[in-house]
């Protein structure tokens, strides 16, 4: 999967492991959350800034919405491929567009947009993003410009 301006998106690889299966060796549906928020932290963590970092500077990022799809399941020992790719950059919220792939054959397993929104750590109401980190972002999200308003 390439962004449209042929940046290909960041992702994180990991491994299926019992824990994270039911007991067929499925992967429990609500853990495909669980890897695509590892990969939004790796994201961040890619581009040079860390959760602890920001949350210590009075700064977290919270998620305000989600629309997820399972497409085959993944399955004990599989290696997956998560992408996290910015599709939309606003002044105090981002939107993500990320897919969970199988390693060994490229099949879609499960993807989904997040809607993570910016706050202020002490009372969790809305904050600008950081100059720094928007640029970071624009830069390297491949994300559009932030809407009027936001």
């Amino acid at each position: 999967m390439r962004a449209q301006n042929g940046v290909p998106p960041f992702a994180h690889r990991c491994r299926i492991y019992y824990e994270d299966t039911d007991a067929g060796g499925i992967v429990y549906y609500v853990n495909y959350l669980k890897f695509m928020e590892r990969a939004r932290t790796e994201r961040l963590r890619n581009l040079g800034f860390s959760q602890h970092t920001l949350a210590g500077e009075g700064l977290l990022f919270v998620v305000h919405s989600t629309e997820v799809r399972y497409h085959a399941p993944a399955r004990l020992d599989d290696e997956i491929e998560v992408s996290a790719q910015v599709i939309e950059l606003n002044r105090a919220s981002l939107r993500f567009r990320q897919q969970v792939r199988r390693v060994v054959d490229d099949a879609l397993l499960c993807e989904g947009q997040f809607l993570v929104a910016c706050v202020r750590a002490d009372n969790l109401k809305p904050r600008a993003i950081p100059d720094m980190l928007r640029k970071a972002f624009a830069e390297q999200g491949g994300a559009g410009r932030p809407e009027a308003g936001e």
